[in-house]
């Protein structure tokens, strides 16, 4: 793909805008980046494209330019129907991800994970397990570097390994993996999307270019995703920790079993660091992603054996006077929540943030079952104690602090405090990250007893 004097118009100025306005820049591309913002807001990011011939549009979108343009290059976190937008695409100009212009210049094998939870440990061990497999590999995309620093630095890579959000995948054209990823669906971003099917929707392009050469693998175990397969141009592999599979990756009795092709290949989870239902899940579909594309099975155990999980998922912070408190801040849906909630007994469940505009209803069971008392903070408290108070003692605080506090006064030795938002964080702090290290700091502050 020769970019040489195309008019391109990049989308958004954050990093993903930063990092395709370098690469078009050395393609000798004629570039425009516009960006709502401007000033302070966006200081970090413009200094970053200080010395690159381009043209900044700041503070508003110009039509013209969307109209003039050769290529629209949308950054993940511009909504799809803006009014320019709308517009291009009425006037056919073409509309484009990073990840689908990166792919144009990809030749090794992609894997390419998608799905509602679990999407950032499945990339990042399914990388390690390659790597495990003496394989050079790039692994980003939704997270760590752009797909397209990868193209930008040419470096030499055998495998490239991607993390998809829905955000990513509404503007791909021609992208197509070699094995594609869905983990699950539950309800989430239904701020940004007008129905849960658009959501959906969203997740399952994906699969759209793939062909009977390609891999799309499916957990078997979420009924949406499993009601897919039908619509698949790859070849299906199934995934399942309740069955047993002629074909595909299961779990039973302390092992997975990938079976393929008349291939058999048994692991023993004993040694694995990572336990829970969710990571198993994972785990499953990182083994069979890898070794679907080479990788030997030993060493993918071994990859697996090896990794120690990301932080703020689930990590146990502290144990104090009898007392385990976890920190879950990557929990923003319900989905992911779910499978925290499942994890305990005897909780006091701190939870709140940005209402994503998903129903809480589906925790209430769990809620019952398994949580003495919620703490609920943010913009989301009040929804949640509706939808979920009859079920649990609950409290409301104002502060994160507040919250801490108030989860250390009334639970009791035996009991855990779980972390676990289900909702975004932006509205009291900068992002999931900040909203964990604050919980963590504060949580490391609580006095053993008798040292008050």
């Amino acid at each position: 793909m020769n970019l040489s004097g195309k008019k391109i118009l990049v989308v958004g100025v954050a990093r993903t805008g930063v990092a395709v306005c370098h690469f078009l820049v050395k393609q000798g591309a004629e570039v425009t980046i516009t960006d709502m913002k401007q000033g302070a807001a966006l200081e970090p990011f413009l200094t970053q494209l200080d010395g690159l011939k381009l043209q900044m549009e700041l503070g508003c979108h110009k039509v013209e330019s969307f109209l003039a343009a050769d290529y629209i290059v949308v950054s993940p976190g511009v909504p799809m129907d803006i009014q320019p937008l709308q517009m291009a695409r009425a006037a056919n100009r073409p509309i484009i991800s990073e990840i689908e212009l990166a792919s144009w210049f990809i030749t090794e094998p992609i894997i390419a994970i998608t799905g509602t939870n679990g999407k950032t440990t499945t990339t990042t061990l399914t990388g390690e397990i390659c790597r495990k497999a003496g394989f050079a590999t790039f692994v980003g995309g939704n997270i760590g570097n752009p797909l397209i620093e990868l193209v930008d630095s040419q470096e030499k890579v055998e495998r490239v390994v991607v993390e998809l959000s829905s955000f990513q995948l509404e503007a791909i054209d021609r992208f197509r993996p070699k094995v594609a990823v869905l983990l699950n669906i539950t309800e989430d971003h239904l701020d940004r999307y007008r129905s849960y099917q658009e959501y959906i929707d969203a997740k399952v392009r994906i699969f759209m270019n793939q062909t009977s050469d390609d891999y799309a693998l499916l957990n078997l175990d979420d009924p949406l995703v499993a009601a897919l397969a039908g619509s698949m141009k790859g070849r299906v592999v199934w995934m399942s920790q309740c069955r047993e599979l002629e074909q595909g990756i299961f779990h039973k009795d302390g092992t997975i079993v990938f079976r393929w092709d008349g291939r058999e290949e048994v692991i023993s989870t004993a040694a694995f660091r990572i336990k829970g239902v969710h990571n198993t899940e994972n785990i499953m579909a990182s083994l069979a992603a890898a070794m679907l594309t080479g990788c030997p099975a030993a060493l993918a155990q071994k990859g697996v054996e090896e990794f120690r999980g990301l932080p703020h998922r689930m990590e146990l912070v502290r144990e104090v006077n009898g007392v385990g408190w976890y920190e879950d801040s990557k929990a923003t849906n319900v989905g992911s929540v779910e499978k925290a909630l499942a994890s305990f007994n005897d909780i006091t469940w701190i939870a709140g943030g940005k209402d994503k505009g998903g129903s809480y209803l589906p925790l209430a069971n769990l809620v019952k079952e398994r949580v003495r008392c919620m703490i609920l903070i943010g913009e989301a408290k009040e929804r949640i104690a509706h939808e979920l108070g009859e079920y649990a003692e609950t409290r409301m605080a104002a502060t994160l602090e507040e919250a801490v506090n108030l989860a250390a006064a009334v639970t009791v030795p035996g009991g855990v405090v779980l972390f676990s938002p289900a909702c975004s964080s932006f509205d009291m702090f900068r992002d999931y990250e900040d909203r964990a290290e604050q919980f963590k700091a504060l949580v490391r502050g609580i006095p053993e007893a008798g040292t008050r």
